[in-house]
């Protein structure tokens, strides 16, 4: 990954072909031009398949061999997930693939006929005009475990989005039919909780198998945590509940799927993270990220599933850049704006980064006193959102630098590196 404009300049000379590919579902668009901007051939089109990418590489060893280019630089948007085929394609052509950001094609189209017009021909030029001036980005595309890891964490996203709305599910259920059931057990999870729901959902179900029976229902599955005082509560609470007595049939029906499924996407949920964490003991540097208080298996999975390999990175202020956390100040003459975040790049990193923040706030010594610290002080004091936006950014220099040498986290290394007396150094 560059990491200045002048390195992705240097890399657009005089030998390069530099190609601009509008990406679309089924037909893309190609077009052609030297570092000067002077336009080669006609535009191609070709299809999302192997004969049309075949296409592709022909059209342009044919255009660099007749203008005497020895190197091929491709552009194109990062269109959603149609990119990826032929992303993987050229890099297993050898052929250098480059990104630009849709915002810029979408600001830039005027420049060359003043209209806001928009098709792919034009498009595509567009993107070959904005590599010609290094206004890209090289994409990592991961491979081996980066590859599998990245897959895998996007399933637990959907296992986890579907899990959630279960669970929402049940709860609504739970509430409409029976909602003094929470006030007996703190959470409907457990296992008696369960068996309950399973069992005997309905306060009707409850007052006509008696206290007795419904202890000796929970002891066949649970040896502990219930007894005779929850059985009689769990009676009491049938005795006066609320919960509507109408469609009972196809509501227990409705709460044994939420069941079942929940059941699944459970137990789908504890398969795949313990295959995340077989991949996990392959990549160098994860044990040493591990071993930071608050810090577990799904965000360490999570961060280098985002960034991929850390060697492929020269400096954190780069991984900070493609979570979208670098800031962003608007100022003209004396005005001077108020000083944001840009949030852009990988919208994934950034809310991993943020949810990963809060038990390592609450759980490791150090960030809770940089916390602290940081909505305390005297000169310039944050925010506590933006404390938690800058600890997001200290974050990514720790583990960089943990997954890259490899070394223990050490608390007082990280205070002594910090450099801020006014930390309470007790905490270590």
């Amino acid at each position: 990954m560059n990491y200045t404009q002048n390195r992705k300049i240097s890399q657009i000379n005089e030998n390069t072909l530099i190609i601009g590919v509008d990406i679309a579902k089924y037909t893309h668009v190609a077009r052609a031009q030297d570092f000067r901007g002077f336009e080669y051939g006609v535009a191609l089109t070709f299809d999302n398949s192997d004969t049309g990418f075949k296409k592709l590489i022909k059209w342009a060893i044919e255009l660099s061999k007749k203008h005497n280019k020895d190197k091929i630089i491709v552009g194109m948007e990062p269109t959603g997930h149609y990119w990826f085929n032929i992303g993987h394609f050229l890099k297993e052509k050898g052929i250098k693939l480059v990104l630009v950001n849709p915002m810029h094609v979408k600001k830039s189209k005027e420049l060359d006929d003043n209209s806001p017009t928009k098709n792919d021909f034009k498009d595509a030029k567009v993107i070959a005009q904005l590599v010609k001036d290094g206004r890209y980005s090289e994409p990592i595309i991961p491979e081996g475990a980066y590859a599998e890891l990245r897959v895998a964490m996007d399933e637990r996203k959907d296992i986890s989005n579907t899990l959630n709305s279960i669970k929402n599910k049940i709860h609504r259920w739970i509430d409409k039919y029976f909602p003094e059931f929470l006030t007996v057990f703190k959470n409907w999870e457990g296992k008696a909780a369960l068996i309950s729901l399973r069992k005997f959902p309905f306060p009707k179900d409850i007052l006509r198998l008696g206290e007795h029976q419904i202890l000796s229902i929970w002891k066949e599955d649970v040896k502990r945590a219930v007894g005779q005082k929850r059985a009689e509560k769990l009676f009491d609470a049938a005795k006066v509940s609320i919960g509507i007595d109408e469609g009972l049939q196809m509501a227990r029906k409705q709460l044994n799927n939420l069941l079942d499924r929940y059941a699944i996407l459970s137990s789908q949920m504890e398969e795949l993270m313990i295959q995340v964490e077989h991949i996990l003991s392959d990549i160098p540097g994860t044990e040493a990220m591990l071993s930071m208080l608050g810090i577990g298996v799904a965000t360490v999975a999570g961060f280098l599933a985002e960034v991929g390999d850390l060697n492929n990175y020269t400096h954190p202020k780069q991984i900070q850049k493609l979570a979208g956390l670098n800031l962003k100040e608007n100022s003209s003459g004396k005005h001077k704006g108020q000083t944001t975040i840009t949030k852009r790049g990988r919208h994934n990193l950034r809310a991993l980064l943020f949810r990963g923040i809060m038990p390592l706030v609450g759980k490791n010594p150090v960030f809770r006193e940089l916390h602290k610290y940081y909505t305390t002080r005297t000169n310039n004091p944050l925010k506590k959102k933006q404390s938690l936006i800058a600890l997001c950014c200290k974050l990514i220099r720790v583990l960089f630098a943990l997954g890259k040498k490899g070394t223990t986290y050490s608390p007082q290394k990280l205070l002594n590196d910090m450099n801020v007396p006014q930390l309470d150094l007790q905490v270590v």
